[in-house]
């Protein structure tokens, strides 16, 4: 049924005032604004209200005329048309009530409006009850005379001859403001037949400060509407992408164990968007002759500069392995024919607007009796969990060891991880939408890796100090589907990682100054806590960090290439520009996503200045496919920073890799040749544990096509969530970029210092509600990235995703105003 929600909001409010007496059978008429679209439900024409059902009940559009097929043939109120005028001019009003009081009804008949009595009734009626002038009932007269007077803001009205009318921002609220008005009513009303002429009234200055309070929050209501952009329409009856849609491309039979499905040869492999949504287009993403072709320009970059240049030997055209036919295949052929996570990019341009109109709108959370119910699971449920936090706080700093654990209203202790699933000391299960990060692309604890891992660490044990086949291996198969990674130095995180690439592109280049894009996280390197989550702030995280350690540092905002272009400019001036560091998708992981084309114009930017482009794919390698980002976008770096998957899960996941020549500073000095030699190490840096189980989670993506499976378990959640979205009515935007799924519900990460004033007035706010949303998740069994990120994985089946789904549907309905 179309807005069931909405129409079962009628239903309860009619049910709620007849138990109270507020309405008898037949009398009046009650209302509900449906979210998102210009029209509303409301009760049907002399109907008996005690035996109504959701789908007797009209919807209206705000013209004032019927939806065709609504109602079940039954017709609307006569007063449809008020209903309809008052939305129009208050689109803070949700709910409206129309109906026969007595006590009002004797106050209309002696034409009496009521004064401001009590600051209870100005703070939520208005500053009096005006009086509404007669027209005849069901009239466009009746309808006009109304929408002059709610004008005022006041939420309530008695009609001459007619009734009244109680406005109210949500169902609830309605149904309260008439119960007030009755009271109030009625206490005039006996005041004026004993009293008359001594009634006294609150002063005017309470009344005006009561009054204020009343419109400031009818102001931000109306925000919710008249600043909102209309959500993204998913129809009831569409079908969700499936797991099951994503293809299994052919690879050479030697490198792999063969897949259970049959797929065609790999010239002729399928883009993934084609699988799962018909109507996308070729533009979307790759196809196959296209990533093949840019396959082949993986060995070589633009410029003239020696460093914007790969080495000689990678200019030199390259094949991979022969396929079963023995036909040649370019080099990163293999992660071409396997595809990648993005099915559809992102229209960077919609879902920006719809950001910034997220961002614009005052915040929108959860009813306070939510959030009530909300912490209580947590203070009944999750007690063990509590009690070894609290324990821990006196051991370790805050608490817990990990920037992600710090959960409100306290960190959940994990004591299983499995496939799609975790569960806590108390026993309670949750979906897994963290995945630890982003690392676990398999699932949580995949056992064909573990039991791989196990055999070699039986042998070797975790760490030998000295060279181990394994570390090699790992090398060669990040060769093997990234191409453009041509030698390969295993460190301990991303982070490290991140510090190698920035010390390597300025050892390489000889020039000192680093770019980075605003808001972009790369680590808590002292070089890179500079512009940290929002841009423009510079080193406004940088405790502890002395100004040297940043005096090289440059942020751009992002999407702004002109910008970038004068900073290279600027740099040129003062010695030229060593590096500029990008992730791919968009800072943090996408939340502000870069247009398709940008990663290639940075690349032209850094090829006219000479300076090297380093891509951190600490989450997007292996996530969007095995060719990582570079594959996907057909852009080259000079450097590629990984970390998270490249350890499938287990620890020291870290790495720089890239160009051979830009490479071989990290390794002169070692071998006793001449050159700079750039100082990286640590103690457990490409152990047999980390380098073993890499190698043979990289095996397995390729084997069961992961990375796929996971972007098409993100496009179904995606778009099952914008379907809730738009059910609700909800300001929220949900997007996706493969198995990287973006709920944004407060855009915290979208303020910046371009707007400093909003920044520091709505910054706490917004992220108190990032954490209220984080936790109703986790009560209501999903455990997410602070509430406004998720990670898919291979383990996420439909089934998985449903049931995800049905609980995000819980939450949804918690939210204030729905």
């Amino acid at each position: 049924m179309e807005h069931r929600t909405s129409r079962q909001h009628v239903v309860d409010m009619c049910r709620t005032m007849l138990e109270r007496g507020y309405l008898k059978a037949t009398e009046g008429n009650v209302s509900v604004r449906v979210p998102s679209h210009d029209c509303y439900a409301v009760t049907p024409s002399n109907y008996d209200y005690d035996r109504m059902r959701a789908e007797d009940v009209s919807l209206v559009g705000f013209d004032g005329k019927p939806l065709p097929g609504s109602g079940a043939g039954l017709p609307p109120s006569i007063e449809c048309g008020m209903h309809a005028n008052i939305y129009r001019e208050r689109p803070d009003v949700n709910a409206i009530v129309h109906t026969h009081q007595p006590y009002a009804s004797a106050l209309a008949f002696l034409r009496k409006e009521i004064p401001a009595l009590t600051d209870e009734q100005v703070r939520f009626l208005g500053r009096k009850v005006a009086i509404i002038p007669y027209a005849p009932s069901g009239t466009s007269f009746l309808a006009g005379k109304v929408q002059k007077k709610v004008a005022s803001g006041d939420n309530a009205f008695i009609i001459a001859n007619h009734g009244i009318i109680a406005l109210g921002t949500d169902p609830d609220r309605a149904v309260f403001n008439m119960a007030l008005l009755e009271k109030v009513s009625l206490a005039y009303l006996l005041a004026l037949t004993t009293e008359a002429g001594k009634i006294y009234t609150i002063p005017d200055a309470i009344r005006e400060v009561a009054f204020s309070k009343l419109r400031k929050d009818e102001k931000r209501i109306a925000a919710q509407i008249t600043a909102a952009v209309e959500p993204v329409r998913v129809p009831p009856t569409e079908e969700l992408p499936s797991v099951t849609d994503a293809p299994v491309a052919a690879l050479p039979a030697e490198a792999v164990p063969a897949p259970t499905k049959a797929v065609p040869a790999p010239t002729e492999a399928v883009p993934a968007t084609a699988e799962a949504d018909p109507a996308a287009s070729a533009s979307d993403g790759p196809d196959a002759d296209g990533l093949l072709a840019a396959a082949a320009d993986l060995a070589s970059a633009g410029g003239d500069d020696p460093a914007a240049s790969p080495s000689a030997e990678a200019a030199a055209p390259v094949t991979a392995k022969t396929s079963a036919d023995d036909v040649p295949q370019p080099i990163g052929a293999e992660s071409a024919a396997l595809g990648y996570a993005i099915s559809t990019y992102p229209d960077v341009d919609d879902t920006m607007r719809r950001l910034k109109a997220l961002v614009a709108q005052p915040i929108r959370g959860l009813r306070h009796d939510a959030l009530h119910d909300v912490l209580n699971y947590f203070e009944t449920k999750c007690r063990a969990s509590k009690e070894i936090t609290d324990r821990a706080k006196t051991r370790i700093p805050g608490g817990v060891q990990h920037n992600l654990a710090f959960n409100y209203p306290f960190p959940l202790a994990i004591e299983k991880a499995e496939g799609a699933y975790l569960t806590d000391r108390d026993g309670n299960t949750y979906i897994d939408f963290l995945q630890a990060g982003g690392p676990t692309l398999l699932g949580s604890n995949y056992g064909p890796v573990n039991e791989r891992v196990a055999e070699v660490i039986k042998r070797s044990g975790p760490v030998t100090g000295l060279f181990h086949e394994y570390e090699l291996k790992l090398a060669e198969i990040i060769n093997r589907y990234m191409p453009h990674i041509e030698m390969y130095r295993a460190l301990g995180s991303g982070t490290e990682a991140v510090m190698a690439a920035v010390r390597g592109a300025r050892a390489f280049t000889g020039k000192n100054v680093v770019i980075k894009v605003g808001g972009a996280y790369h680590g808590w390197s002292d070089t890179m806590v500079y512009g940290l989550r929002v841009p423009g702030t510079f080193r406004m995280n940088a405790k502890g960090i002395p100004f040297g350690a940043t005096g090289s540092t440059r942020e751009a905002f992002p999407h702004d290439l002109g910008l970038l272009k004068r900073k290279l400019i600027e740099n040129r001036l003062r010695g030229g520009t060593a590096a500029v560091i990008v992730e791919p998708v968009g800072p943090e992981s996408g939340t502000r996503p870069v247009p398709k084309d940008y990663n290639a114009k940075v690349r032209e930017l850094c090829d006219e200045f000479g300076a090297l482009l380093i891509f951190d794919e600490v989450v997007t390698g292996f996530r969007l496919g095995l060719g990582g980002a570079a594959g996907y976008f057909g852009v080259t770096p000079d450097l590629t920073v990984l970390g998270k998957a490249v350890s499938g899960g287990y620890p020291m996941a870290g790495g720089v890799g890239g160009r051979a020549d830009v490479m071989a500073v990290f390794g002169s000095g070692l071998d006793g040749k001449n050159g700079a030699h750039v100082q990286v190490g640590g103690t457990l840096s490409a152990n047999p544990l980390s380098c073993a189980a890499g190698y043979f989670a990289i095996e397995e993506m390729a084997r069961t096509n992961a990375p796929v499976l996971a972007g098409r378990a993100g496009d179904r959640l995606t778009r099952g969530l914008q379907r809730l979205v738009d059910k609700y009515g909800l300001p929220y935007v949900v997007y996706n970029q493969g198995s990287i799924v973006h709920l944004e519900c407060s855009g915290v990460l979208l303020l910046d210092m371009r707007h400093p004033v909003k920044l520091l007035k709505e910054n706490k706010p917004r992220k108190r509600l990032m954490e209220q949303m984080s936790a109703a998740y986790a009560a209501h069994g999903i455990i997410t990235l602070a509430g406004a990120r998720m990670y898919t994985s291979m383990a996420d089946t439909d089934e998985v995703i449903d049931d995800a789904l049905a609980r995000f549907d819980q939450v949804f309905a918690l939210v204030e105003g729905v």
